[in-house]
């Protein structure tokens, strides 16, 4: 049977990117999330599970597990946690050439995550303030070494959060980002999952930092209509900014999320702008669809909402970022990409969250069999 769509993923990106340096280069916070072991609340857990999260690293280990070369770029301390997410990273094939090392008493920022289940939702608590990547400055990384065959550089708006959270005087990783851009090679695209955290800052310094960046600098945006409703007043077609805000919104039509996507590009100047939209139904079951369009009006929306029977959704978001990019630079920033980058994030972020912890551990060929699968009725055993 023909693959899904005419792709055949398990052949195209591993010999297109042969012997590269790192295409893809993204920097960002990792963490160390605590999850209880046993079953118990944090606060009674004895046993706790150590696990690495973090949206860019989730991202870059997820391109470079799908064969795109891709590097890592944070301040991590020289100490047993900073080691474990410099190996972890390397483990699964992501470049750590140019991750920053601070003193060994730095703090690393942390997750204290406790797993719900219907009707408890699942909560998490951040540790965040002055951990050591909060405070990875201009100075600091050789951009032109580490973006010398960069296709696409990308971060989120988490990082320029970290700041306000912070109470810092100075926003160190905006000044990295800055002096990062200076150094991006022609034809070099920027990428930005918006990514907002009401626990980080308030929405009116979020727009007072994020809106010059986005303007000036974002080619390929990531967001939700959410983020953007409650930030920036935007609709969605036949629904109001307060609908959405309130979560008071019915079907969501082509021609609805196509007028989102187009202000967007127009609002921002950006050239793709991608739209990830997750229906929690209950805790455990949750249904996912995403769509992108280009600011020249092509617009590609997935074929079917589809269901999910969930372990654990985080790092959800970040892995279908990593199959969105991965069409996008295994096809080209085209029509064919954005399309490819849609149906690949979906069938990747599907698998992830019937995962545990937030990494994407999955691979080509289970995103194949899951994209034919969706293309033939699936239901069928197949072998790995």
């Amino acid at each position: 049977m023909p693959h899904a769509h005419g792709y055949d993923i398990a052949k195209d990106a591993s010999s297109q990117f042969d012997d590269r340096e790192p295409v893809f280069v993204t920097f960002g916070e990792p963490m160390v999330r605590d999850t209880p072991a046993d079953n118990e609340r944090p606060e009674r857990t004895r046993h706790v599970h150590l696990s690495i999260a973090g949206s860019e690293y989730t991202l870059a280990m997820g391109l470079a597990r799908l064969g795109i070369p891709s590097s890592y770029v944070t301040r991590v301390p020289a100490n047993p946690y900073g080691h474990m997410i410099r190996n972890i990273a390397r483990e699964n094939g992501v470049n750590t050439d140019h991750v920053v090392w601070a003193p060994k008493y730095e703090p690393v920022g942390r997750f204290i995550y406790e797993i719900g289940r219907t009707p408890r939702k699942n909560t998490g608590i951040y540790q965040r303030m002055y951990s050591a990547a909060s405070k990875l400055d201009a100075g600091m990384v050789d951009w032109a070494t580490a973006l010398e065959n960069c296709m696409l550089f990308h971060t989120s708006g988490i990082n320029f959060g970290l700041a306000s959270h912070s109470g810092y005087q100075r926003n160190h990783l905006l000044a990295a980002f800055q002096e990062a851009l200076g150094n991006i090679p022609e034809g070099c695209l920027v990428g930005l999952d918006f990514n907002y955290r009401g626990t980080l800052w308030s929405p009116e310094e979020s727009r007072a930092t994020m809106t010059p960046i986005l303007t000036d600098h974002v080619d390929v945006l990531i967001t939700s209509i959410e983020d953007m409703a409650k930030l920036y007043g935007m609709g969605c077609g036949q629904y109001s900014a307060e609908q959405i805000d309130k979560g008071d919104i019915g079907r969501l039509e082509d021609d609805d999320i196509r007028a989102f996507a187009a202000e967007a590009c127009a609002r921002f100047n950006a050239k793709i702008v991608a739209i990830t939209i997750r229906y929690p139904d209950t805790f455990e079951s949750h249904r996912w669809e995403s769509a992108a369009a280009s600011s020249d009006g092509f617009f590609f929306r997935s074929p079917a909402v589809k269901p999910i029977t969930l372990w654990d959704r985080l790092g959800g978001g970040d892995t279908w970022n990593a199959g969105f990019y991965y069409g996008l630079l295994s096809e080209g920033f085209s029509n064919d990409g954005i399309e490819k980058g849609v149906l690949v994030g979906d069938a990747a972020t599907r698998i992830k969250q019937t995962l545990m912890f937030d990494l994407p551990i999955i691979d080509k060929a289970e995103i194949q069999a899951l994209l034919d699968a969706d293309v033939s009725g699936g239901g069928k055993r197949t072998s790995r």
